[in-house]
């Protein structure tokens, strides 16, 4: 029996909010690779730096949390020559939760002071104390 694997994603929030209304994840900018890393079961929270992909206005937020809900890789054509590679997920209702109240609590974090350092390849795999500590955050509370 394998085990379910959890993940964090990095995106603008915009990008976030298509994926939700869709039911996909992308990642590192349409790449299959950190795709195939997952299994059907797994689960991903999306991380929001900015808002919006084309602007640097700051969110900081975990704005999304789903379940991958099969096997299956697939490309796209999202226009413009772009044809980028998604998985099937199934997102779950939730709050957008502010990450800086969590940082001190993050065992994935290495540093406070450079906590953002932690995001820099779009994806990362992460325990399941830490995916707990976020999903409890955003389905029980209220966002900010």
């Amino acid at each position: 029996m394998q085990l379910n694997r959890y993940w964090i994603g990095v995106a603008s929030r915009d990008h976030v909010e298509s994926g939700v209304q869709d039911g996909f994840a992308q990642l590192c900018h349409g790449k299959p690779e950190p795709l195939k890393n997952m299994s059907n079961g797994d689960w991903i929270i999306y991380y929001s730096p900015k808002v919006n992909y084309k602007e640097n206005t700051p969110h900081q937020k975990f704005t999304a949390i789903g379940r991958v809900i099969d096997d299956i890789i697939f490309q796209v054509d999202s226009g413009n020559n772009f044809f980028p590679f998604r998985r099937n997920i199934d997102f779950i209702s939730c709050n957008e939760t502010p990450i800086q109240p969590l940082i001190p609590q993050l065992s994935f974090i290495k540093s406070a002071k450079y906590w953002g350092y932690s995001f820099r390849f779009g994806h990362l795999e992460i325990n399941e104390k830490d995916f707990t500590l976020i999903a409890e955050r955003m389905i029980n509370e209220r966002g900010g």
